[in-house]
């Protein structure tokens, strides 16, 4: 498991002191203001910087960060990726999990028949459910991330067993 998440990137600058515009990657943007510190990656290495003050605008945060005072200091963190700590993070609910721990779960069919690798989440944000992007090796299937496809995710074994609807293949 990853010990660091990427919640977003540092994409401008925005005014004269300091302050950073970010494209936050999570499904509630103002998450980021639960964050006392986070780590911003630059070449490879992390850093950690303390989050003095957030607002928004267009859909995205404006952050300005402790000891970045002026523009020069914002702009070298220019397209630099902001990562938190796994355990940072609140305790998920039951049976809601993080993208990038179910990226590569093996899936089988309830029938007990392997349908193949999960390779990606297209996350949904108008209230609708996600979509999981199962690799086959033929063509790729989407599932609906819903109770009547989805039917158990197992993380310990690395697996989940699926029910395919009519219409889905």
């Amino acid at each position: 498991m990853q010990d660091y998440f990427e919640i977003g990137q540092i994409v401008n600058t925005s005014g004269l002191k300091g302050v950073v515009k970010a494209n936050l990657f999570t499904d509630d943007i103002t998450k980021i203001e639960s964050f006392e510190k986070v780590l911003i990656e630059k070449n490879k290495k992390l850093t950690e910087y303390e989050v003095e003050e957030v607002k928004y605008h267009k859909n995205q945060a404006l952050i300005k960060f402790r000891g970045i005072d002026d523009i020069d200091k914002a702009e070298v963190l220019r397209n630099c990726l902001i990562k938190v700590r796994r355990e940072d993070e609140p305790e998920l609910p039951e049976d809601t999990y993080f993208i990038v721990d179910l990226i590569g779960l093996d899936v089988f069919l309830d029938t007990g028949e392997k349908l193949g690798i999960l390779k990606e989440v297209f996350p949904v944000q108008s209230g609708n459910h996600d979509v999981y992007v199962v690799e086959t090796g033929e063509k790729d299937v989407l599932l609906p991330a819903i109770g009547d496809v989805i039917k158990d995710i197992d993380m310990h074994n690395r697996k989940m067993v699926v029910h395919l609807l009519e219409g889905l293949i």
